[in-house]
């Protein structure tokens, strides 16, 4: 017990009891006494007061390594390549009849019409849907947090450019003011909410505002409603408004990391360059001259100028003078094994693959299986928060505006809610070794554990598009008269999928029952 432990306890025992026996509870967590080795860290202010103080730092920071660190650029590219990739997240309608089964007309005119919204999806015309997406994962991940702006029907000075009228407005979150506080109208960072905590409306910049040619103010924002809104961003935690770079945490690492290679790059350098000096000894207890030294006009020694070549001979030295070589000790033969393990904490601190970030796949088929195994529920969990705060909403809107502009109408025989029903298809996991892969599926779909359409999507596919060209293949090499092995292997009943073994049952049945009668 401190002084003030005993004094209380001798003034009022049961007070110093409770205190006591406080303390003592306190003492089953080391983790909250304070030590030397061990700082006090008891700041414990709201999400978004953290935020307001750090997010716009950590942004810039994140932007600066983008920009200049080219591990810190490949590691984004990474995450967004498994995140969204190359096709962007696929979309495929899944809207109902009233028996349950697939309107198929209805999910075929939806997937056409979406086909041509995707060449113009934003108000620029500059990114096609894949692009915009991939665009405003980058942002997200980088910044923090993204912004979209849906725009529907007849807008001034706009053109949407496609069938359907709608079309998104893509910003950087700059332009929703971070700083911009109103308590008396519910805005907190830029976000007007009301007493639950539901976001309500957001203030944008009418323009950029780093742009030295727009005049910021309060006349400069305006208000756009949440429910034409959509907000990507990454929440840590709860009651937080907006987003913090995914680079936040790793900033000081690979800044470090940055500076060091930087530093044994120019080691390395001055190593390759061999430099050399001349030592000036004391020229006491030497005897004899050296070559005649030139002097200018003044009388100074003139500065020599000494090439190095192979087999040289220096023979210009004078008495108490000896040639050095600098040494750099350089390369570092500890950097790689540093470095790896830098990265390696990097690509944890993100999120990211090692493998992917640092290039380096060495290891066993085992192990890189593995690593992709784990990585890969981190890569689904973004994609999912991904299709949460951009996709889905924008599908759900492009089919509202679909049926109310007339280009695509809701039949009457859809069950109402699944008109915007759909199946959100994102990256699938590669396979590292595709014949141990293609005979473990196989196994699978033949036992009855899986099906085709499965096997497609993890292959990246989409059975719908994969049917029909296997069917227009199959026809087309029928009318030339030429047979595949896989064309063989489903006519012997043994195919990959498990309606060939069936569908040869069936033709053995006929061709009995033909023969009996």
């Amino acid at each position: 017990m401190n002084i003030i432990d005993r004094f209380v306890a001798w003034r009022d025992p049961v007070r110093g009891l409770q205190r006591a026996q406080a303390r003592r509870a306190l003492a089953y967590y080391e983790g909250a006494k304070p030590s030397r080795q061990r700082k006090r860290r008891n700041d414990n202010s709201s999400p978004n007061a953290l935020v307001g103080t750090g997010a716009a730092a950590l942004r810039a920071h994140a932007r600066y390594l983008e920009r200049n660190h080219d591990l810190s650029r490949g590691a984004l590219r990474v995450l967004v390549n498994n995140v969204v990739g190359a096709s962007g997240i696929g979309i495929e309608p899944q809207p109902r009849r009233l028996d349950g089964t697939i309107h198929k007309e209805y999910a075929a005119a939806l997937r056409e019409a979406h086909r041509d919204w995707q060449r113009n999806p934003e108000v620029t015309k500059k990114y096609r849907w894949p692009m915009a997406q991939r665009l405003m994962g980058y942002t997200w991940l980088r910044d923090g947090e993204a912004f979209a702006q849906e725009l529907i029907g007849p807008v001034p000075y706009l053109n949407h450019g496609t069938r359907v009228p709608y079309s998104l407005e893509l910003f950087e979150p700059d332009f929703v003011p971070l700083d911009y506080d109103d308590p008396s109208k519910g805005i907190r960072q830029g976000i007007q909410c009301n007493v639950w905590g539901e976001a309500t409306g957001y203030l944008v910049h009418k323009g950029d505002p780093r742009d030295a040619m727009t005049i910021r103010g309060l006349n400069d924002l305006k208000t756009v409603p949440a429910d034409r809104m959509l907000h990507l961003a990454t929440l840590d935690r709860l009651h937080q408004n907006r987003g913090v770079s995914e680079l936040g945490s790793v900033v000081t690492r690979v800044e470090d990391l940055k500076d060091l290679e930087e530093s044994e790059r120019i080691a390395a350098k001055v190593a390759a360059s061999m430099t050399a000096y001349v030592k000036r000894n004391d020229k006491n207890g030497y005897e004899g001259s050296g070559p005649a030294v030139e002097v200018d006009e003044d009388g100074k020694p003139i500065p020599r100028d000494m090439h190095m070549q192979p087999g040289m001979i220096i023979d210009t030295l004078q008495v108490g003078e000896e040639i050095g070589v600098i040494d750099s000790n350089r390369p570092n033969p500890n950097l790689v094994a540093w470095r790896a393990g830098q990265l390696r904490a990097f690509a944890a601190g993100i999120g990211a693959s090692y493998s992917s970030v640092s290039r380096d796949y060495n290891g066993t088929y085992s192990a890189q299986r593995q690593e992709l195994v784990e990585q890969w529920v981190h890569y689904a969990v973004l994609t999912d928060e991904f299709v949460g705060m951009l996709v889905q909403p924008s599908w759900e809107t492009f089919v509202r505006v679909a049926h109310l502009s007339g280009v695509v109408p809701i039949p009457a025989d859809v069950k109402p809610g699944t008109e915007d029903d759909a199946l959100y298809v994102g990256q699938s996991m590669p396979w590292i070794n595709p014949v141990h892969e293609a005979a473990a599926w196989e196994k699978l779909v033949q036992a009855g554990f899986a099906s085709e359409v499965e096997v497609i999507r993890r292959r990246g596919g989409n059975p719908r598009d994969v049917l029909e060209q296997v069917d227009a293949f199959r026809k087309e090499a029928a009318e030339k008269a030429l047979v595949f092995s896989s064309d063989a292997a489903t006519k012997a009943g043994v195919g990959f999928g498990t309606a060939a073994a069936p569908a040869k049952k069936r033709q053995d049945e006929e061709e009995e029952e033909e023969a009996t009668a």
